[in-house]
């Protein structure tokens, strides 16, 4: 049973593009990180210290104060058999919870038909950005996907109630049940009756919405802040999911990694405060990945594709510590010049459903995972 009273929320952040895991979760004390990084690598005086062997980059400060207080999961070493170096094959990996093959639906989509089979709740997941990852995808589930929660709706400027009932009606009648419509149309009908339904309950959020945070000014904090938004409007949304980067530092990564890591460090750490500040701190579990690490051998000024990576996984549930061993940099234990993965995401994956969502992990994943000890009871 997880600790909180109301239904728990899982908010996933994806680092688009492959994060430099090393260079994320340092391994300062380690002669072949130095010796393979001349250009980037990152010395003692830099990190934020973690254990006396590894420490955060240094724009990690507010997600280190997560780790001070006991709510800041490292999965070091993640990944999955096989490793690929294709942003957009790892990627599905990742999204579809699938290795071996091209799988139809998301493991995301995949959980919010377990949590809503009869589509009661139409914003039961959401998507803050443009368009919808392959993760949330799923046959027959509505998803919302929200570039901006202030204006999203249908029709938002008009205002007679009348003109704006006949229009919805015109809506819903476009994307009605019809005779004959072939698979395509069916599924387009079912993504526009999704939006038609979830617009007006959404636009509800920001409007009932008070907060003494103030989020910075970028995407990723203004997606933190309207998934902030949801949450305390209590309209049953329980899958939340928002991407930031580009990760993909081939050049000038110290000075990109830095300004990245700040800004989803910043709009993370400002999104558990304002959970805090209205006592909801206990509802949510963050999880952050991406879909392959770095190099171990720098490339002069940044990184090229790598496989083993890190995770991280956040909340006032969480029993923070290091999970998963950090893969070895010895010659004899790299993959092609790669950090070896040394779990498999889907263990994470099986732990947040099972402990935190409270969910059969075994039909969404299909298979069993070992599972860490990383969620409190």
């Amino acid at each position: 049973m997880v600790t909180t009273k109301r239904n728990p929320a899982l908010v996933v952040v994806q680092l688009s593009g492959g994060n430099d895991a090393m260079n994320t979760v340092v391994p300062y004390t380690n002669g072949i990180y130095h010796d393979s990084r001349n250009a980037i690598h990152l010395t003692e005086k830099d990190v934020i210290d973690l254990d006396g062997t590894l420490g955060l980059h240094p724009s990690m400060g507010p997600i280190k104060n997560l780790w001070d207080r006991g709510n800041l999961a490292i999965i070091n070493g993640i990944g999955y058999p096989k490793p690929n170096r294709s942003h957009f094959r790892s990627m599905d990996i990742w999204h579809t919870a699938e290795s071996d093959h091209i799988a139809a639906d998301g493991w995301l989509g995949r959980t919010i038909r377990d949590l809503d089979p009869t589509h009661e709740n139409v914003i039961t997941g959401i998507n803050f950005g443009r368009g919808l990852p392959r993760a949330l995808h799923a046959k027959g589930v509505p998803v919302a996907s929200v570039g901006d929660l202030e204006t999203y709706g249908l029709m938002p400027d008009i205002d007679d109630k009348r003109v704006r009932s006949q229009a919805l009606d015109i809506f819903a009648r476009m994307y009605g049940p019809a005779e004959g419509r072939d698979a395509m149309l069916e599924a387009i009908g079912e993504t526009g009756m999704g939006a038609f339904l979830g617009a007006d309950i959404l636009r509800a959020a920001p409007r009932n919405y008070s907060s003494g945070i103030e989020y910075a000014d970028t995407t990723i904090a203004k997606s933190m802040r309207d998934i902030a938004q949801v949450m305390l409007a209590d309209l049953g949304t329980r899958v939340f999911y928002t991407m930031h980067g580009s990760f993909d530092t081939h050049a000038g990564e110290l000075l990109n990694h830095a300004k990245l890591w700040d800004e989803v460090s910043t709009a993370i750490s400002d999104f558990f405060a304002d959970l805090k500040e209205h006592d909801r701190e206990d509802d949510a579990v963050v999880l952050v990945f991406s879909e392959f690490g770095r190099r171990i051998r720098d490339n002069g000024s940044g990184t090229d594709h790598g496989s083993g990576g890190v995770a991280f996984v956040m909340g006032s549930n969480v029993q923070g510590g290091l999970y998963g061993e950090y893969p070895s940099l010895e010659a004899k234990d790299q993959v092609e010049g790669d950090m070896a993965y040394n779990n498999d995401f889907r263990s994470t994956y099986a732990t947040l459903l099972d402990r935190w969502m409270g969910m059969d992990p075994y039909p969404i994943l299909d298979g069993n995972y070992e599972q860490f000890d990383m969620i409190k009871r």
